[in-house]
């Protein structure tokens, strides 16, 4: 039987789930993984706050060197939020020999080189499944289970805000704003949700998941960033008549040496089984050259399934000892920035004789094929056309776009949306 001494790094919604956990399941984790896991500190910012699980106050400190200097703690496990000062606590346990566990894809995102070689110096290990999809086991299926394949693909729904918004959406008609409001109300979105509906947490848990997968390091500036607060009942409407939904979906591929990876709104067939993830469900759809496709699902986030993947970590270090961290390939691959698409687009335009030869004629010229044609009358005098593009590189599309804008024809550029199938 090993047993492990651990440090919590925080107490709130997921520190509690941890201790809940450990309390309900302890004994099951003892009897089957013979791993007995031992609370010896836990840091907080204020240790009379009263919270939701039953914790003895002789645990809790708010001096970090309280845990740093402990001998007994072999384990620090931390999900405080946010990069500081979380970075430089996990930083300073790893000098220290001591294997750190996050749920903090902030940190591993922007410091994950920093993190690696700190760990490689002291042999401690660096755990991070609870930092890209809550309870979903995908960190450890990259890391261990598909070391056989080439990863080609990966597309997944990663954050359970805008996932929830954009379903409500779709199913009841209603606006974002209208949306946003009541998940903001429900606690599915903070008061400020600016890092969900503009995609900048998809983007830090992306960043992980491509560096994983192509084993190349992918930083958050190399992965294009657009989030949903563009996307109109109008477009989710458009979408269903024409045999799509849409997501906010985070891809990343890599062909010969090139990575592209952007996170975005994004049409995808109804029959995609990504399209039937509903609510605040996270879903990650992955292609290996020998696997083929899998697909991973479950709770993103939430105090449970969090703790759940984090426990996983404890017992796994503890099991193990050193962590065998990743070997990233020496060469940096080329990332490409103007990559192929199908695209949907709508505008408004006049509603008079030519228009539509003029705007095809301009997509021509930039070598964009139309693959669907869709025409509404918005009122007497305007148009509403809808597009959907075959296969075209980024810049084209850009170009063909500012040209349309500049035409005297064309009222608005209403939406501009990548397709994937």
């Amino acid at each position: 039987m090993k047993k492990i001494g651990l440090a919590l790094l925080g107490l709130g919604t997921i520190g509690c789930g941890v201790m809940k956990v450990l309390s309900e399941n302890g004994e099951i984790i003892k009897n089957r993984e013979e791993v007995e896991i031992d609370v010896r500190k836990i840091l907080v910012r204020n240790k009379n706050k009263k919270r939701n699980v039953e914790v003895d106050p002789g645990l809790l400190t708010d001096n970090f060197n309280d845990i740093l200097n402990d001998d007994g703690i072999d384990i620090i496990a931390e999900f405080m939020g946010g990069e500081e000062p979380a970075f430089y606590y996990l930083r300073d346990a790893l000098r220290k020999g001591k294997t750190v566990i996050t749920a903090n894809k902030e940190v591993i995102a922007k410091h994950w080189d920093e993190l690696e070689a700190e760990a490689r110096l002291s042999g401690a290990g660096l755990y991070f499944e609870a930092s890209v999809a809550g309870g979903i086991p995908i960190i450890k299926p990259l890391r261990r289970s598909l070391q056989a394949n080439k990863i080609l693909k990966i597309m997944g729904i990663i954050n359970g805000t805008t996932n929830y918004i954009l379903t409500k959406m779709s199913e009841d008609g209603r606006s974002f704003d209208d949306v946003l409001a009541e998940a903001q109300k429900l606690g599915y979105a903070e008061p400020d949700p600016t890092a969900d509906i503009e995609g900048y947490d998809a983007r830090y848990k992306l960043s992980i998941l491509s560096t994983l997968c192509f084993r190349n390091r992918v930083t958050v500036d190399k992965i294009y960033c657009q989030g949903i607060r563009g996307i109109s009942a109008e477009d989710i409407k458009y979408a269903k008549e024409l045999g799509y939904g849409i997501k906010l979906l985070a891809i990343a591929k890599k062909e010969s040496d090139k990575i592209e990876a952007r996170v975005h709104p994004t049409f995808i067939p109804l029959s995609h089984p990504l399209y039937a993830v509903r609510d605040s469900y996270n879903a990650i759809f992955i292609k290996g050259d020998m696997v083929g496709d899998l697909m991973f699902y479950g709770r993103g986030a939430g105090d449970l399934p969090t703790a759940s993947a984090i426990v996983s970590d404890i017992i796994t270090a503890g099991q193990n000892g050193r962590h065998h961290n990743l070997k990233l390939v020496e060469e940096r691959a080329e990332f490409e920035d103007n990559w192929f698409s199908e695209y949907y687009m709508r505008l408004v335009v006049k509603d008079q004789p030519g228009v539509l030869a003029e705007i095809a004629g301009i997509f021509g010229r930039h070598n964009v094929s139309l693959d669907t044609v869709m025409q509404k009358l918005s009122d007497k005098n305007n148009a509403t056309i809808i597009f959907i593009t075959h296969r075209a590189r980024e810049k084209w599309i850009s170009d063909a776009m500012s040209e349309i804008k500049a035409s005297p024809s064309v009222i608005s550029v209403e939406s501009l949306i990548r397709v994937e199938k």
